[in-house]
């Protein structure tokens, strides 16, 4: 009940938004036409736990479009699909689909468990992209968070670096590739959060008491899969941020230049862990917007 109602909020939310913003005369009245949704798709099953995913889509699209992938924060141990529907609405007021992901909790499964899960979102989305009018050479994998950290990880990853083996699936799928990632304060370095000055009881649980945490640390830290090869990166966070270090974002933007990666770090002066002004907040958008454009991802005409 609560997904339905979150879902028939989101669309009275767009209707609402694109009438006041004016982009489409006839958006207000058309949105629940123009947009599909599916939800609850089992895109897999790990440990006897559905991991699900939601879709919306333009379903009267006549070329494939742009998609979001969205994936939940919660630092790997709460949070659902349902509560972040509304952070999908900037990318679908652009003419874009849209893909919310859910993936296994601590409480389900420890690390690497979420990391191996969103790499199979995007496995499925790549594989039934021509069903939901999806481009999959223009998709965005985005965050907030333990979310952040999540797309930061969905999208560094291959499949060389052996995460994605669980994932349903024919043999001969070329490995899938995002076209760029935006990093809202997610963390990069997972082990900084295990121990010392800045140790995090959300990190400490998502490790739980695996005998080679370190090394399981280091498997799921974004920092690990820094490559020239790298998609583009922006980054938005908070320098007084309390749960998630400015300093790994500083540390993910020095590793990237140092690669020779395509990245932009956004600072939120005296930001915190999100829930940022509205002047902010828009400020650090007008900055994806800007970033993505680079990319040609940008609204559809």
């Amino acid at each position: 009940m609560r997904r339905k109602f979150a879902w028939c909020w989101l669309l009275l939310v767009l209707a609402a938004a694109s009438a006041t913003a004016q982009q489409s005369t006839f958006f207000a009245a058309d949105a629940g036409n123009k947009y599909w949704i599916q939800p609850d798709v089992v895109y897999g099953v790990e440990n006897g736990h559905q991991n699900k995913l939601d879709v919306v889509y333009p379903h009267d699209a006549t070329v494939a479009v742009p998609a979001v992938i969205y994936i939940h924060g919660g630092g790997w141990v709460f949070g659902d699909k349902a509560g972040a529907v509304l952070q999908v609405l900037p990318y679908l007021q652009m003419g874009w689909a849209a893909v919310n992901v859910e993936y296994r909790m601590a409480s389900v499964s420890n690390a690497p468990g979420a990391v191996e899960d969103c790499r199979c979102a995007l496995r499925w989305v790549v594989r039934n992209a021509k069903t939901y009018h999806i481009d999959p050479a223009r998709l965005v994998v985005t965050g907030h968070s333990a979310g952040g950290h999540l797309s930061l990880t969905t999208g560094l990853l291959t499949e060389s670096d052996g995460l994605d083996n669980n994932c349903p699936g024919e043999d001969k799928e070329a490995s899938p590739r995002v076209a760029a990632i935006v990093n809202w304060y997610g963390i990069s370095d997972v082990a900084d959060l295990l121990a010392g000055e800045n140790r995090k009881t959300y990190a400490v649980a998502w490790l739980g008491s695996l005998p080679d945490k370190q090394e399981i640390a280091r498997r799921v830290s974004p920092l690990t899969y820094v490559r020239k090869d790298n998609p583009p990166v922006i980054t938005i966070h908070g320098d007084a941020d309390p749960v998630v270090p400015y300093s790994q974002a500083v540390r993910l933007q020095q590793a990237l230049d140092k690669a020779g990666v395509s990245n932009e770090l956004f600072t939120v002066k005296g930001g915190g862990h999100g829930q940022f002004s509205d002047e902010d907040n828009r400020k650090a958008y007008d900055a994806v917007w800007k970033f993505l454009a680079k990319w040609k991802l940008g609204p559809v005409n």
